[in-house]
């Protein structure tokens, strides 16, 4: 306890600053927590979350409606799948994006491609989704209009399912493999120059370091973003998918989080999307948590 009053007084300009986003923490993160009850309870509005009566079936009625709904068990399905279409597609592309900067020697460049790759980034998805339109549109789109002067048939990117859910990962690879690719870029940046030149002294050439320094020492960070993504499995945000769907792909477009807006926000049926929304972050623990041991199983170092 010296040790650390000791510290606090020498250091207490920095636990000062960490004083805004502890509070941030408590007031928008831990103090809501108190309403996650209201899934078990019949909500009345204007009614103390502690005051409303508690649901049928011991608390349970909004979970086993939730799981009698077949738009709630659609939107879990799309949940999953797009998520793992994202995770298999948008996982690896940052770390052979990172792994191709890190062989360019021109760093003019390396540079210029770097910045173009971030900019995505900072785009909205209401303007990605209308970049998309512009460019995959099945009539007037760029895309269609090239295939048609070349004497093909336009291609329904958005309008069919299968290809609507295609569209979707290629477009969120995009827009977030190069703001990714950054912690790769770190990580490589902490390897040492010297297991590169002892390499070298061997006759390594540019596939053989990659494969056998690059790539092992940026393991341990791949291990823990893996585990990350994994963890958000059933997670979703509510951006993407909404700027995306329209009415004729509504049954692969439809996720928990759009579920969530319409039936909760719209509905007025807070208790239900309150046991949705309880429900997947438990299933998003869960995966977190196996994801870890897993790792730490296999000798990883995982999260903690």
């Amino acid at each position: 306890m010296k040790n650390t009053g000791k510290a606090v007084k020498k250091y207490w300009q920095l636990y000062l600053l960490l004083l805004l986003p502890l509070l941030y923490l408590i007031i928008f993160k831990y103090i809501p927590m108190v309403y996650i009850q209201i899934a078990f309870k019949e909500y009345k509005i204007g009614m103390s979350p502690f005051e409303m009566p508690l649901a049928s079936n011991h608390g349970f009625k909004y979970f086993i409606k939730a799981f009698s709904n077949k738009d709630f068990l659609n939107a879990l399905r799309n949940t999953l799948l797009l998520n793992l279409l994202d995770l298999i597609a948008g996982f690896p592309a940052p770390i052979i994006f990172a792994l191709i900067l890190n062989e360019l020697t021109f760093k003019r460049f390396k540079k210029v491609t770097q910045t173009i790759a971030y900019m995505p980034h900072f785009l909205s998805w209401v303007i990605v989704s209308s970049l998309a339109l512009q460019l995959f549109a099945p009539t007037n789109g760029f895309v269609n209009q090239i295939i048609s002067n070349f004497g093909g048939e336009p291609i329904p990117f958005l309008n069919d399912p299968a290809h609507w859910v295609a569209t979707y990962i290629f477009m969120g690879v995009w827009q977030s493999f190069g703001w990714n690719s950054i912690v790769y870029l770190a990580a490589i940046a902490g390897i040492s120059p010297e297991l590169y030149e002892a390499a070298s002294v061997d006759g390594a050439g540019r596939f053989s370091k990659m494969w056998h320094i690059t790539l092992p020492g940026i393991r341990p960070t791949i291990v823990v973003l893996l585990i990350m993504n994994l963890g958000n499995i059933l997670g979703s945000s509510f951006d993407r998918p909404y700027a995306f769907q329209n009415n004729m792909v509504m049954n692969v477009a439809n996720v928990i989080a759009t579920y969530v807006y319409k039936n909760g926000i719209k509905g007025l049926q807070f208790s239900l999307t309150t046991a949705v929304g309880l429900f997947q972050s438990i299933i998003c623990v869960i995966f977190l948590l196996l994801a870890n041991w897993i790792s730490r199983r296999l000798g990883e170092r995982g999260i903690w």
